[in-house]
């Protein structure tokens, strides 16, 4: 071959990586610049670039950008956008098993989910459920313990949740329901002005360096733990299967690698910031409380009720059900032997 067709098919294999660099726009059920939420996104999309060497970026928009927050999913899955951000549990309307794999009130801590997920067969179990609407699901990002949500009114007996208008995502609100409370889920940009004005009486959203951002410290009296209803939460970035499937396996690949070290990221980000700003909130005038025994004890029955009617009703919510109780009883075990008491 002459040093001009060398050149020349050289130029060809440089354009035709080229057009396969691919923008993805990513609409976000979050802020944009939310703390660790909103964040995450822009460390994933950091961690694609860096593992696809270029080859695929994401454009996260925030909520509301692109299209609504809580119409991410359907968005994703007619082709309308290529890409979401989102909490899972926002979608157990939509697939059920998806309250379940979003967080599982008084379920597993973090490091056990992310076990469950990503090496015991949760994924696969849950992707079953995606699969339906062309939609290709990545948890990438699992959020620490949260809170047990924001409160007008103190919670002294079980006889207080009743009539409780609360805004809460994921199973939780079920859980609430059963003991007579009213739930609702609203996104995060109208979660101030709802408390504000008293169409609730009580939310929870996340993280408290995430709660900071939304300002509830000015507008509630009481801060409750522990947050039973979402021990550990999964976010993920969701991908429309046509866009998935277009990328080649080593591609495939890459964005999985990135997407475990988002979750690395995730677990290692979240404990050390709270404390200082729980002590802001406490400065501001808020109340740190923790929910009687009496009311938790509550919880978590009404919680078995809940998860045990929600596995008879829907086979994959049931098949992932069974399978994290059993990766739990698997590891139960150990984590007794290796438990250290504190102090």
């Amino acid at each position: 071959m002459t040093c001009k067709a060398l050149l020349g098919a050289a130029a060809i294999i440089a354009a035709g990586v080229q057009v396969q660099a691919e923008t993805l726009d990513v609409a976000s059920t979050f802020p944009k610049n939310m703390p660790f939420l909103g964040e995450g996104a822009e460390v994933l999309a950091k961690n694609i670039e860096i593992a696809t060497g270029g080859e695929v970026t994401l454009r996260v928009h925030g909520a509301g950008d692109l299209v609504p927050a809580l119409e991410v999913l359907t968005s994703v899955s007619s082709g309308a956008i290529p890409a979401g951000w989102d909490f899972i549990g926002y979608w157990g309307g939509t697939i059920p098993v998806a309250s379940l794999a979003g967080a599982m009130p008084f379920g597993p801590s973090p490091d056990l989910f992310v076990g469950w997920m990503w090496e015991g067969g949760g994924l696969e179990i849950v992707q079953k459920a995606y699969d339906p609407l062309g939609v290709k699901l990545l948890p990438c990002h699992v959020t620490a313990p949260e809170p047990g949500g924001w409160f007008n009114k103190e919670i002294n007996t079980v006889a207080d949740l009743e009539g409780l208008k609360m805004r809460i995502s994921g199973m939780g609100g079920k859980v609430l329901n059963k003991l007579g409370a009213s739930t609702q889920l609203l996104p995060a940009g109208e979660l101030y002005v709802a408390l504000e004005r008293g169409r609730i009486d009580a939310t929870e959203f996340s993280l408290p360096v995430v709660d900071k951002s939304l300002g509830f410290a000015e507008i509630a009296k009481y801060y409750y733990f522990p947050g039973w209803h979402q021990p550990a939460s999964w976010n993920s970035l969701i991908v429309n299967m046509d866009v998935w499937n277009g990328f080649g396996e080593e591609v495939q690949n890459q964005i999985l690698t990135a997407c475990k070290a988002t979750v690395a990221w995730s677990m290692a980000a979240a404990p050390e910031p709270q404390g200082a700003v729980i002590e802001e909130f406490r400065a501001m005038g808020v109340e740190t409380k923790r929910f009687p025994d009496e009311v938790l004890a509550a919880l978590r029955a009404a919680s078995k009720e809940v998860l045990e009617e929600e596995a008879a009703k829907d086979p994959l919510f049931a098949e992932a059900y069974a399978s994290i109780q059993d990766y739990l009883s698997k590891a139960q075990d150990w984590t007794s032997l290796q438990t250290i008491p504190s102090e």
